[in-house]
């Protein structure tokens, strides 16, 4: 069971609530949010020889918003929490309900003709935000690992020509504020995931959150990395699939397609796949694209660079425009069946 406290609530009441819930036999886990103070209630609420209803008595008290039982320990992410599937808004654009929603872009932004070309490339074809990393979490310590802020002033830059929202990565707690300043988006990498004390930060700000999920996470770890975005006050997390480590070799990663329908019914958040990470190979994106969607994927997120040949990373795995352009062609004819709108 978790209580939902109202917005601006005093700590008086708050730790009133706190010691309601102990004197009836539970403990209670206070988690304060930038928005929302949210109390978690461990114990059998629904033993019978409890002298009061805790529901009851809950709801009585004036501060308290909301109560919902739960079993799942990813609480507010848990369809138990919410029936209906979450919408996110980022500057006009709808993700998820019946919005099948491409983010596309360079893995890496290296120069202001490479982000801006790219840009107006995937714009033009379809994508309803830009990605693009200025800080890139790299294998190697030798490898480029970003312009910094001087990437985040050319995706802001490429906003202004094409109106495309930006979605970027945030990699260190210290790095947060500056990019805060560019995104409309903030990408929580694979390799964050479990990143507590990042996942924090992210969710007292008020950009919603792409989360992707780590390369040996199981579906129950993501979820609960989505729970600690959620439970600082930042209801608005998408989830990215981007596959998994295996013990295949052909391909980067294992997609696992079947986190799609899990997740589905684990979660109202939505739910997108990274099909360039997962695959490793540019053929390799289509295929997986399109089984995506029909797994029912709320979108993609896709790297796309106008001259993937000269990509200082990830070359290989990168469409062009024209190829983006073909994938988007069969893209919305494969969401038409499907009833997606792209």
């Amino acid at each position: 069971m978790i209580v939902i406290m109202r917005k601006g609530v005093k700590q008086s009441d708050v730790k009133r609530v706190r010691d309601l819930i102990e004197d009836m036999g539970f403990s209670a886990h206070v988690s304060t949010g930038s928005k929302r103070t949210i109390i978690g209630i461990v114990g059998d609420v629904d033993n019978k020889n409890l002298s009061a209803d805790p529901l009851a008595t809950l709801l009585s008290e004036e501060q308290v918003e909301t109560v919902y039982r739960v079993s799942k320990p990813y609480k507010l992410a848990s369809k138990e929490n919410r029936k209906d599937n979450t919408i996110i808004h980022v500057d006009g654009v709808e993700i998820g309900g019946d919005n099948f929603t491409v983010i596309a872009g360079p893995c890496s932004v290296e120069n202001r003709k490479q982000i801006i070309e790219t840009a107006k490339g995937v714009k033009q074809y379809g994508a309803k935000l830009l990605r693009g990393g200025a800080f890139k979490p790299r294998t190697s310590p030798y490898s480029f690992q970003g312009l910094g802020e001087e990437g985040l002033k050319l995706l802001k830059e490429a906003k202004e020509e094409t109106g495309l929202p930006i979605v970027t990565e945030v990699m260190n707690p210290k790095d947060l504020d500056v990019v805060l300043k560019y995104a409309d988006v903030l990408q929580i990498g694979a390799r964050n995931i479990q990143n507590f004390s990042l996942l924090k930060l992210v969710g007292q700000t008020d950009k919603p959150v792409l989360l992707k999920r780590g390369m040996a996470s199981t579906i129950q770890e993501f979820l609960m990395s989505a729970e600690y975005v959620m439970s600082e006050g930042n209801a608005n997390v998408i989830l990215c699939e981007r596959g998994i480590r295996t013990f295949e070799t052909a391909t980067r990663n294992t997609l696992d397609i079947s986190a799609v329908p899990v997740l589905k019914r684990e979660t109202h958040l939505p739910i997108f796949i990274d099909p360039s990470h997962s695959g490793g190979k540019r053929e390799y994106v289509p295929a997986l694209s399109k089984a995506a969607i029909a797994a029912g994927a709320d979108g993609l997120l896709i790297e796309v660079h106008y001259k993937p040949e000269i990509a200082v990373s990830d070359a290989i795995q990168q469409l062009n425009i024209e190829e983006f352009r073909e994938l988007m062609v069969q893209m919305r004819a494969l969401a038409g069946v499907l009833g997606k709108k792209i």
